[in-house]
């Protein structure tokens, strides 16, 4: 394995390999260590943010919490979980754009989670922009009380800054020459 692969945790090194198979891009170590370097770039933003932001890192959270959160799934996407208004929460989910099996971004004004989002299980939503995601990765609550309001405007802001700093990571990943 390599010097990016190798920091990838166990549980984890697997699944980049199929990350590698659907993203369409040439098998071998290259593609491999490229989208493994891209993943740690993107836990390093996340973290980044949950620490900016006042998050902490939670093992879940049930699908009846009022709050919002931020999620990094295994396959490094992003999804922003607004907080629970009326029954439904506002949610985008953006895939940054590796993977062909799965759309780059959806949305959804009004969805809801089929279950608690737990980490190291899929996140499913009874409706809303996907049916499901690779398993959580990380979860990011807010510490501080914050208004539903301020909470949907604090995710808004740092899932916008999130799935810019997610592309790039990803631009960087090797392609061949007249490739994606």
């Amino acid at each position: 394995m390599g010097e990016y692969l190798d920091q990838i945790p166990e549980n984890l090194k697997g699944h980049m390999g199929e990350i590698a198979r659907g993203s369409g891009l040439p098998d071998g170590e290259e593609t491999c260590e490229g989208i493994a370097r891209a993943w740690l770039e993107k836990k390093a933003s996340f973290e980044e943010q949950m620490r900016r932001l006042g998050m902490k890192e939670v093992d879940r959270v049930a699908a009846r919490d009022e709050r919002g959160f931020l999620v990094m799934t295994w396959s490094g996407s992003l999804i922003k979980v607004g907080p629970l208004v009326e029954a439904s929460r506002r949610v985008e989910y953006a895939s940054i754009g590796l993977r062909t099996n799965v759309p780059e971004s959806a949305a959804a004004v009004s969805a809801a989670l089929k279950d608690d989002v737990v980490a190291g299980r899929v996140v499913a939503f009874r409706h809303g922009p996907i049916r499901s995601s690779s398993p959580a990765f990380k979860i990011a609550v807010f510490t501080n009380p914050l208004g539903l309001a301020e909470q949907d405007e604090q995710l808004s802001l740092a899932a916008r800054i999130l799935t810019r700093e997610f592309v790039e990571a990803n631009a960087a990943v090797p392609r061949p020459r007249g490739g994606k």
